[in-house]
Protein backbone atom coordinates (compact mmCIF):
# COMPACT_ATOMS: atom_id res chain seq x y z
CA UNK A 1 0.00 0.00 0.00
CA UNK A 2 1.47 3.76 -0.78
CA UNK A 3 2.18 5.60 2.25
CA UNK A 4 0.70 8.97 2.37
CA UNK A 5 2.80 11.76 3.53
CA UNK A 6 2.15 13.01 6.92
CA UNK A 7 2.20 17.01 7.31
CA UNK A 8 4.53 18.12 9.18
CA UNK A 9 3.51 21.52 10.37
CA UNK A 10 0.40 19.68 11.77
CA UNK A 11 -0.35 17.93 15.02
CA UNK A 12 0.01 17.85 18.83
CA UNK A 13 1.54 20.86 20.32
CA UNK A 14 2.59 21.80 23.44
CA UNK A 15 0.20 23.12 25.72
CA UNK A 16 2.40 24.93 27.66
CA UNK A 17 3.28 27.69 25.02
CA UNK A 18 1.30 26.43 21.91
CA UNK A 19 4.84 25.91 19.91
CA UNK A 20 5.94 22.46 19.01
CA UNK A 21 7.30 19.94 21.66
CA UNK A 22 10.54 19.55 21.67
CA UNK A 23 12.15 16.57 20.26
CA UNK A 24 13.53 15.21 24.16
CA UNK A 25 9.57 14.96 24.60
CA UNK A 26 8.72 13.03 22.30
CA UNK A 27 11.61 10.73 22.51
CA UNK A 28 10.67 10.07 26.35
CA UNK A 29 7.06 9.59 25.74
CA UNK A 30 7.86 7.25 22.85
CA UNK A 31 10.34 5.52 25.22
CA UNK A 32 7.77 5.48 28.09
CA UNK A 33 5.18 3.44 25.74
CA UNK A 34 6.91 1.47 24.24
CA UNK A 35 5.77 -2.45 24.54
CA UNK A 36 7.76 -4.86 22.49
CA UNK A 37 9.35 -2.75 20.05
CA UNK A 38 9.45 1.13 18.60
CA UNK A 39 8.26 0.67 14.56
CA UNK A 40 9.97 4.18 12.67
CA UNK A 41 6.09 4.93 11.31
CA UNK A 42 5.22 5.32 15.37
CA UNK A 43 8.31 7.52 15.55
CA UNK A 44 7.71 9.65 12.12
CA UNK A 45 3.68 10.16 13.29
CA UNK A 46 5.11 11.19 16.55
CA UNK A 47 7.09 13.38 15.55
CA UNK A 48 4.69 14.56 12.92
CA UNK A 49 3.99 17.95 14.80
CA UNK A 50 7.64 18.84 14.12
CA UNK A 51 9.13 20.23 10.94
CA UNK A 52 11.41 17.91 8.29
CA UNK A 53 14.31 19.50 10.33
CA UNK A 54 13.38 17.99 13.51
CA UNK A 55 13.04 14.22 11.80
CA UNK A 56 16.30 15.13 10.56
CA UNK A 57 17.73 15.54 13.77
CA UNK A 58 16.31 12.52 15.32
CA UNK A 59 17.90 10.05 12.62
CA UNK A 60 20.82 12.08 13.25
CA UNK A 61 20.78 11.52 16.74
CA UNK A 62 20.55 8.03 16.08
CA UNK A 63 23.51 7.77 14.30
CA UNK A 64 25.71 9.19 16.80
CA UNK A 65 25.14 6.23 19.30
CA UNK A 66 27.59 3.46 19.09
CA UNK A 67 25.88 0.83 17.04
CA UNK A 68 26.73 -2.26 15.13
CA UNK A 69 28.51 -1.94 11.76
CA UNK A 70 26.31 -1.73 9.08
CA UNK A 71 23.84 0.06 10.75
CA UNK A 72 24.05 2.88 8.93
CA UNK A 73 22.94 1.13 5.94
CA UNK A 74 19.46 1.53 7.69
CA UNK A 75 19.65 4.42 9.37
CA UNK A 76 21.62 6.60 6.65
CA UNK A 77 19.02 6.47 3.87
CA UNK A 78 16.11 8.21 6.00
CA UNK A 79 18.46 11.41 6.43
CA UNK A 80 19.13 11.39 2.71
CA UNK A 81 15.50 11.23 1.59
CA UNK A 82 14.04 14.10 4.29
CA UNK A 83 17.13 16.42 3.17
CA UNK A 84 15.82 15.77 -0.56
CA UNK A 85 12.43 16.83 0.68
CA UNK A 86 14.00 19.63 2.08
CA UNK A 87 15.84 20.84 -1.08
CA UNK A 88 12.36 20.53 -2.92
CA UNK A 89 10.87 22.21 -0.88
CA UNK A 90 7.86 19.50 0.32
CA UNK A 91 5.92 20.30 3.23
CA UNK A 92 4.80 16.85 4.13
CA UNK A 93 7.20 14.45 5.32
CA UNK A 94 7.35 10.81 3.19
CA UNK A 95 8.89 7.79 3.78
CA UNK A 96 9.14 4.64 1.88
CA UNK A 97 6.88 1.77 3.63
CA UNK A 98 9.63 -0.73 3.76
CA UNK A 99 11.29 2.01 5.83
CA UNK A 100 8.44 2.57 8.01
CA UNK A 101 8.00 -0.94 8.97
CA UNK A 102 11.39 -0.90 10.18
CA UNK A 103 11.16 -1.67 14.45
CA UNK A 104 13.96 -0.93 16.96
CA UNK A 105 13.58 -2.87 19.70
CA UNK A 106 11.74 -1.52 23.21
CA UNK A 107 14.86 -2.18 25.43
CA UNK A 108 17.47 -1.27 22.92
CA UNK A 109 15.11 2.21 22.20
CA UNK A 110 14.71 2.99 25.55
CA UNK A 111 18.70 2.60 26.47
CA UNK A 112 19.23 4.54 23.26
CA UNK A 113 17.30 7.54 24.05
CA UNK A 114 18.79 7.31 27.33
CA UNK A 115 22.02 7.99 26.07
CA UNK A 116 20.89 10.63 24.49
CA UNK A 117 18.51 12.04 26.46
CA UNK A 118 21.23 14.34 28.98
CA UNK A 119 23.08 16.07 26.19
CA UNK A 120 19.97 16.53 24.21
CA UNK A 121 18.12 18.62 26.75
CA UNK A 122 21.24 20.25 27.74
CA UNK A 123 21.57 21.33 23.59
CA UNK A 124 17.92 21.83 23.85
CA UNK A 125 18.18 24.35 26.90
CA UNK A 126 20.61 26.68 24.44
CA UNK A 127 18.96 26.34 21.37
CA UNK A 128 16.79 29.56 20.48
CA UNK A 129 15.68 32.01 17.52
CA UNK A 130 19.01 34.44 17.17
CA UNK A 131 20.94 35.50 14.23
CA UNK A 132 19.41 33.42 11.23
CA UNK A 133 20.69 34.51 8.60
CA UNK A 134 17.93 33.53 5.71
CA UNK A 135 14.45 36.08 5.11
CA UNK A 136 13.18 33.04 3.66
CA UNK A 137 12.60 29.64 5.43
CA UNK A 138 12.05 27.92 2.20
CA UNK A 139 15.88 28.96 0.98
CA UNK A 140 16.78 28.34 4.59
CA UNK A 141 15.64 24.47 4.03
CA UNK A 142 16.84 24.32 0.55
CA UNK A 143 20.29 25.67 0.78
CA UNK A 144 20.71 23.50 4.01
CA UNK A 145 18.95 20.50 2.51
CA UNK A 146 21.66 20.54 -0.07
CA UNK A 147 24.44 20.79 2.48
CA UNK A 148 22.14 17.77 4.80
CA UNK A 149 22.05 15.65 1.79
CA UNK A 150 26.11 15.41 1.31
CA UNK A 151 26.27 14.56 4.49
CA UNK A 152 22.98 12.13 4.55
CA UNK A 153 25.27 10.36 1.93
CA UNK A 154 28.33 10.39 3.63
CA UNK A 155 26.75 8.58 6.50
CA UNK A 156 25.33 6.18 4.47
CA UNK A 157 28.42 5.00 2.96
CA UNK A 158 30.67 2.49 4.78
CA UNK A 159 33.77 4.23 6.02
CA UNK A 160 35.15 3.15 9.07
CA UNK A 161 35.52 5.93 11.14
CA UNK A 162 34.09 8.72 8.69
CA UNK A 163 30.30 8.58 9.88
CA UNK A 164 29.62 10.51 13.03
CA UNK A 165 30.94 14.03 12.26
CA UNK A 166 28.90 14.36 9.42
CA UNK A 167 25.59 12.72 11.50
CA UNK A 168 26.83 15.39 14.36
CA UNK A 169 26.74 17.83 11.56
CA UNK A 170 23.37 17.41 10.13
CA UNK A 171 22.54 17.04 14.28
CA UNK A 172 23.38 20.45 14.54
CA UNK A 173 21.96 22.02 11.37
CA UNK A 174 18.91 20.03 11.93
CA UNK A 175 18.15 21.88 15.22
CA UNK A 176 19.26 25.04 14.01
CA UNK A 177 16.75 25.26 11.60
CA UNK A 178 13.77 23.99 14.09
CA UNK A 179 14.89 27.06 15.88
CA UNK A 180 16.33 29.68 13.86
CA UNK A 181 19.75 29.48 15.40
CA UNK A 182 22.16 31.44 13.83
CA UNK A 183 24.65 30.25 16.49
CA UNK A 184 23.97 26.71 16.16
CA UNK A 185 24.05 26.77 12.41
CA UNK A 186 27.60 28.04 12.78
CA UNK A 187 28.79 25.35 14.24
CA UNK A 188 27.04 22.90 12.58
CA UNK A 189 28.76 24.05 9.35
CA UNK A 190 32.19 23.85 11.04
CA UNK A 191 31.34 20.46 12.12
CA UNK A 192 30.38 19.87 7.98
CA UNK A 193 33.85 21.28 7.09
CA UNK A 194 35.66 18.92 9.94
CA UNK A 195 33.58 16.25 8.64
CA UNK A 196 34.71 16.65 5.17
CA UNK A 197 38.13 16.97 5.74
CA UNK A 198 38.36 13.78 7.77
CA UNK A 199 36.88 11.94 5.68
CA UNK A 200 39.59 13.67 2.56
CA UNK A 201 41.95 12.59 5.26
CA UNK A 202 40.77 8.93 5.55
CA UNK A 203 40.83 8.48 1.81
CA UNK A 204 44.41 10.11 1.76
CA UNK A 205 45.64 7.79 4.25
CA UNK A 206 43.89 4.23 2.71
CA UNK A 207 45.10 5.57 -0.93
CA UNK A 208 49.10 6.21 0.76
CA UNK A 209 48.77 2.46 2.30
CA UNK A 210 47.36 0.80 -0.42
CA UNK A 211 49.76 2.79 -2.59
CA UNK A 212 52.72 1.31 0.06
CA UNK A 213 51.35 -2.16 0.22
CA UNK A 214 51.75 -2.87 -3.57
CA UNK A 215 54.42 -0.88 -4.31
Amino acid sequence: MKQEPIDASSGTEDVSGGRPRRLSTVLRGLAGTAADCVMMEEVRLALGDRSLAALLAFFAAINLLPLPPGTTLFLGPPLMIISAQMVLGHGKVWLPRKMLDRSIGAEHFRSMTDRLMPRLIWLEKLVKPRLWPFASNETADRILGVIAFVLGTVVTLPIPFGNWMPAFAIFLIALAISERDGILLIAGLVAAVAAFAIIVLLFGTAQALFGFLFH
